[in-house]
């Protein structure tokens, strides 16, 4: 039995820097954007060309496994060079491969430079919006949690499925949807949500997911996600730290000042060791601090992968995390 499946994208990631691109920011009548430039018509020279592979299903499963979790990784995959890029590089993680191939190309990503460290990220999606349950081997699936990152086309179908055998089968089910999906609304995530014991995701995502103001209280945004149907939710807010409520108690954990290279991967290793916390025994407090601990070492580098902690370098790097302030609601 496995202790956890991901479940999600897997992609190849080109992270392309020139070093050439400018800010500007862009009024609208009732908003503001930042943008990233650069000059139209022009031949820009690339100063460095990286290669990794990515996805927030093969990133969360390769947290899972360096936490010392049994791991499998679930999605589907083109059957193509890139695909079997990403599947050689799961078994070097020790992660069993799970999923379905196909004849869709698989994803990839080319990953922009960015003066801010905010990414702009060209994304392709075919082979990961094409998993289908009914070719999902079920003897594969048994396992004490299903984490899901974000599913879209016909993949959210699946997932779906997969939640309902969740469900079924007394696995407890972790969620990550991404801004795509929390702009579906709640109708449409009902079916996830109803079924979620653990929700994780940011401010901005909370707050469209509820058709609120991102600048409302945050234990508002909280309790209103919960009444959805997740028991434990996570709202985290970048460089301003992270926000949890079980609905008993409320609870607060700040960040530290570090160097930020790329925040490509934050997330999905923030949310895939808050999860190896809970799934190892620990507390909310505990597993908040294992999160921010292993997003903190990602956005020092570039890449999601490259600098995801082992438990051993976790617990060395949680000693140098803030405390949680925990309050009762």
């Amino acid at each position: 039995m496995h202790d956890i499946i991901a479940i999600g994208s897997a992609t190849v990631d080109v992270f392309v820097n020139t070093h050439s691109d400018e800010i500007i920011r862009a009024r609208h009548h009732d908003s503001e954007e930042t943008l990233t430039c650069y000059p139209l018509g022009s031949k820009i020279l690339i100063k460095e060309l990286k290669f990794t592979t990515g996805g927030g299903g093969t990133n969360t499963a390769v947290s899972f496994s360096r936490l010392g979790l049994r791991t499998a990784y679930l999605g589907n995959l083109g059957d193509d060079e890139n695909g079997k890029k990403i599947i050689n590089e799961l078994k070097k993680e020790k992660i069993e491969f799970i999923g379905t191939l196909s004849k869709e190309q698989t994803n990839y990503s080319v990953i922009l430079d960015s003066i801010k460290h905010d990414r702009t990220i060209l994304a392709y999606r075919e082979a990961s919006e094409s998993l289908d349950f009914n070719r999902i081997k079920k003897s594969k699936l048994k396992a004490k949690w299903f984490y899901f990152s974000s599913m879209t086309g016909k993949s959210f179908k699946a997932g779906i499925s997969l939640m309902q055998y969740a469900k079924k089968n007394g696995i407890k089910v972790a969620y990550n949807p991404s801004t795509y999906q929390v702009k579906d609304g709640v109708k449409k995530l009902k079916p996830i949500l109803e079924r979620t014991d653990v929700l994780i995701f940011n401010r901005e995502e909370a707050a469209i997911l509820l058709g609120k103001r991102e600048d409302e209280r945050i234990t508002a945004l909280l309790e209103g996600v919960r009444q959805l149907g997740p028991k434990i939710v996570v709202i985290t807010d970048g460089g301003r730290g992270a926000h949890c409520s079980d609905g008993v108690f409320y609870y607060f954990l700040g960040t530290r000042k570090i160097r930020i290279v790329e925040t490509t991967g934050a997330g999905d290793a923030f949310a895939s060791s808050f999860i190896s916390g809970l799934a190892k025994g620990n507390d909310i407090e505990f597993s908040m601090r294992l999160a921010l601990a292993n997003a903190e070492s990602v956005i020092q580098h570039y890449g999601a992968k490259n600098k995801l902690l082992t438990w051993k370098e976790a617990m060395r790097e949680m000693k140098k995390c803030p405390k949680v302030i925990k309050r009762k609601l």
